[in-house]
């Protein structure tokens, strides 16, 4: 769970370029390691490319010089272990570590926000450790012959857990450390449809900090982009049509709730998630549940097909362009199955639940005193 590759892309950091230079126009990295066997080779990374390497001296000693364009996320390769450090210039950064550390823990100095990465990677080792325990312990009982299905009973609520105390530990990061650049870096190893509203309302808070940073503008401004159809705003309305090409409007819908779901005759999740949405449409219906599905299908065929076939019984549209229809602009759609939960009055009060979150929140929303 520590910052990946996939978060490393998003951090791009253009124009950095060694220079031996004042203490005010770089940052310079002090390093000390201990047992480092024959890794003698230190390198220095941003956004996973490299920008400098040296060789690491008899006595175990390092040092880098670089001149940044703005404060950002580096790291230093030894030995294949990685150690993530945040520098603007003028830090002057005492950083040590001992390979022999399975943990591979560090120490660092000389710069707030790189004290907080340490403790926010700190964090992030405790549950990566225990997700690993967990896959071992899945495989050794794998290897005994225990049907596949009840593994998956077993362990899927453990894995879910794990990620969830996870999460919970890194918002509560983020909220402590809003003012530094570290905070930022940790928000981005969420899973964004789960934790969207919390990343729009950080966006919010941060808005008019770190302007030199691009990866925190570009973060903000995707952000901004999902707002408008974020958990708490008014849902958009769209116009779109039936099999039978009548024109259904989402405002038809007005003073009453109803899940707005998007989904696909040829997605695989989206067919696994029906029957879910089937039974809880059954159960709730009574109470005042509506549903309207859009469907990214091209072909009426299909699309009427899997209708049937699934027994969904409630009012289909769909634009018939895949991703690239006007609803699924409007509302964003990038990944299916994905959904809506607006309430009487028109406001998105729950975004992307399936399975037994959605069965929650509709058992809260409707089984009200």
């Amino acid at each position: 769970m520590k910052l990946n590759k996939a978060i490393y892309g998003l951090l791009i950091a253009g124009g950095l370029v060694w220079t031996g230079c004042s203490d005010k126009s770089a940052f310079k990295v002090e390093g000390e390691v201990k047992d480092f066997g024959k890794s003698k080779k230190v390198t220095l990374l941003s956004a996973d490319s490299v920008i400098d390497s040296t060789q690491l001296g008899s006595d175990g000693k390092f040092e880098f010089k670089q001149k940044a364009p703005f404060a950002g996320l580096y790291r230093l390769r030894i030995g294949g272990n990685l150690f993530d450090f945040i520098a603007k210039n003028g830090d002057e950064i005492k950083f040590s570590t001992d390979l022999a550390d399975s943990a591979h823990t560090y120490n660092i100095s000389g710069s707030d926000d790189s004290e907080k990465i340490r403790d926010f990677n700190k964090i992030s080792s405790v549950y990566g450790a225990k997700n690993t325990q967990l896959m071992g312990q899945y495989q050794e009982k794998a290897q005994t012959g225990v049907n596949e299905n009840e593994l998956a009973k077993e362990f899927t609520p453990l894995f879910v857990a794990n990620i969830r105390d996870y999460s919970e530990a890194v918002l509560k990061f983020v909220n402590d450390n809003k003012s530094s650049l570290a905070g930022f870096y940790a928000i981005n190893t969420l899973d964004p449809m789960r934790y969207e509203t919390q990343m729009v309302k950080y966006a919010d808070d941060i808005k008019g900090k770190f302007p030199d940073n691009p990866s925190v503008q570009k973060f903000i401004k995707q952000m901004m982009l999902v707002k408008p159809v974020s958990v708490g705003q008014p849902a958009p309305d769209f116009t779109s049509n039936t099999l039978n090409d009548k024109p259904v409007k989402l405002s038809d819908y007005k003073g009453k709730y109803v899940l707005l779901d998007f989904w696909a005759s040829w997605c695989p999740p989206c067919r696994q998630e029906n029957p879910n949405v089937v039974r809880l449409y059954n159960q709730y219906h009574s109470k005042g549940l509506n549903i309207l599905s859009v469907s990214l299908d091209t072909e009426k065929a299909d699309w009427q097909k899997a209708i049937k076939a699934d027994k969904l019984n409630w009012e289909h549209v769909s634009d018939l362009q895949k991703f690239e229809g006007p609803t699924e602009t409007l509302y964003r759609i990038e990944a299916i199955p994905s959904n809506f939960l607006i309430d009487q009055k028109g406001v998105i009060i729950a975004k992307n639940v399936s399975g037994e979150d959605l069965e929650e929140i509709l058992k809260k929303t409707f089984n009200k005193p």
